[in-house]
């Protein structure tokens, strides 16, 4: 998505060489409809009509990419470092027909029925600032310390099983790892402490799978008050040693 959209925004605003910093960034094959972008501009790029601009963008973007809104940040916003959380939502299908072929795009199908009790039983064992790297893929200099402040499972009318999925940042591949976890205790392979073992443990195993990406969407980013914005940005960026 950020290539296409840095291309579109160059074609619009005649400006080369911008670059896009997203809010969240996603895994290939992962969708977002809550995600969050800014840019920086020569003032002589941007006429102040947002409306023009976004009209003018959704007249170039490929058809997956949408534009809900557009406008000039306020002071001290970045739309990776200021967020206080973001939410993501894993949809899976556990019938054994598979899910229905209008949403075969963002939800996954598991032929093996899934026990959610046992599932939210594992999740909330994992709550709270951890060293999540057991279920991340480290980056040379990278923490991977973060705050889990939600991970429910539930089931909607029509049968899916959703995970609402919240942090205030995630590392690469944490929420799918995380979800393959709960999937290994929710067929009954492992028991409810197993993913708590696993992340006490703070080294990737082989065992944890990976969750495909078809199933998971970013679907919100929350921010703080604009009087508040650079101070969250500047505690963003300090790098957090691993909780005690």
């Amino acid at each position: 998505m950020q290539a296409e959209l840095e291309g579109a925004l160059a074609t619009v605003l005649r400006v080369q060489h911008l670059r896009v910093t997203c809010a969240g960034r996603t895994d290939a094959g992962v969708h977002a409809r809550g995600q969050v972008v800014h840019l920086d501009l020569p003032a002589s790029a941007y006429d102040g009509d947002a409306h023009a601009l976004g009209r003018r963008l959704a007249g170039v973007l490929p058809s997956d990419i949408g534009i809900r809104d557009v406008g000039v940040a306020p002071p001290g916003f970045d739309a990776r470092f200021s967020p206080l959380w973001r939410r993501y939502a894993y949809r899976v299908s556990d019938h054994p027909f598979g899910p229905e072929p209008l949403r075969r795009h963002d939800v996954l199908g598991h032929r093996r029925r899934l026990d959610d009790d046992a599932m939210n039983e594992a999740a909330h064992r994992l709550l709270g600032e951890r060293d999540f790297a057991a279920y991340c893929r480290r980056r040379e200099g990278a923490t991977t310390v973060r705050t889990l402040i939600e991970l429910a499972w539930s089931r909607t009318d029509d049968g899916l099983l959703v995970a609402r999925v919240v942090a205030d940042a995630f590392c690469h591949s944490m929420v799918r790892s995380l979800v393959g976890a709960c999937f290994a205790v929710g067929e009954g392979r492992r028991d409810a402490a197993w993913p708590g073992q696993v992340l006490a443990g703070r080294e990737r195993l082989p065992d944890v799978s990976v969750a495909p990406a078809r199933g998971l969407t970013l679907e919100e980013v929350r921010y703080p008050t604009v009087e508040e914005l650079a101070d969250r940005a500047a505690a963003t960026r300090r790098k957090r040693e691993v909780p005690s």
